[in-house]
């Protein structure tokens, strides 16, 4: 595998069986951790450019952790697939870990990435050891459940109608700041600085990811979260105005080996701030 040469960018592409190509983000192709350290596979926001985040690379640097990424498709240069569901993810990761020569690894994901790294602990047994999601939203049910608390349900809305329509809805869809605590702003405007620029610089080119993200969340995900079958760790904001509290809710009711950890005062964003002891649980259940 030949890295990327565009200006600026210093992602790995992979190509899959069919195909396309994803980009992969590797700490192993620097120096922050040796190839045999274990692995985590962080699962990116909606949007993302698929470049690791300094928070996230910092925490896996300090635990001797390799991190990788994986640019889902649509995103960040890396191939769209239309019509894609939750669980290709879990197909696409199977191929890049061969490609990265990796055996077993523990995923996490943030929002958009959570139900992402679910299918992964589901449809990789053996594979995964365990998983963390901050912030993910739950299977999609179309009751008051599912919607309540959201600040901004528009672009889920529109995704039910299918992809043409959330490309659409996307065309004039304004950012409502009003979905952010004030604990996410000063996330924002401090360690997870990197989230917020990671997502700006995604752009336009994200549209495609974007919408393909919401219509896959806002049908069948391809897996139950009963094929979980690995320790899972629920990491959810109490104040969380995106993704609201009964999604973690929801998951950890249905996840047969779940620990929820609901995070007073803390938003979709500043629930991040939990990320170090994720990573400390990620090893520990890895383990047992």
């Amino acid at each position: 595998m030949q890295r990327s040469t565009r200006p600026g960018d210093d992602l790995r592409p992979v190509r899959l069986d069919d195909d396309r190509t994803v980009l992969v983000d590797d700490t192993a192709d620097g120096t922050d951790a040796r190839p045999d350290a274990p692995t985590v596979v962080w699962h990116h926001e909606t949007p993302h450019t698929g470049a690791h985040l300094e928070p996230v690379r910092r925490s896996a640097s300090e635990r001797g952790i390799r991190l990788v990424a994986v640019t889902r498709p649509g995103f960040g240069g890396a191939d769209p697939l239309p019509g894609r569901t939750v669980a290709d993810g879990a197909r696409d990761l199977a191929q890049v870990l061969d490609a990265l020569g990796i055996d077993r690894v523990a995923v996490v994901g943030g929002s958009g990435g959570g139900p992402h790294a679910l299918a992964a602990a589901a449809l990789l047994p053996g594979r995964v050891t365990a998983v963390a999601t901050f912030a993910s939203p739950a299977p999609f049910v179309d009751d008051a459940a599912w919607w309540d608390g959201m600040a901004e349900d528009g672009g889920l809305r529109s995704a039910q109608a299918g992809r043409e329509a959330r490309l659409a809805w996307a065309e004039t869809a304004g950012f409502d700041p009003a979905q952010f605590t004030d604990a996410d702003w000063t996330a924002l405007d401090g360690e997870w600085a990197a989230l917020g620029q990671d997502a700006q610089a995604a752009g336009p080119t994200s549209l495609q990811g974007g919408a393909d993200d919401d219509v896959a969340f806002v049908t069948d995900w391809g897996f139950a979260l009963a094929d979980v079958r690995v320790p899972a760790l629920v990491e959810q904001g109490v104040d969380d105005r995106v993704i609201p509290v009964a999604h973690g809710r929801m998951l950890a009711a249905g996840l047969p080996d779940a620990t929820l950890h609901e995070r007073s005062g803390l938003g979709h964003v500043s629930v991040l701030t939990a990320l170090p002891q994720a990573m400390d649980w990620l090893l520990r259940a890895g383990r047992e």
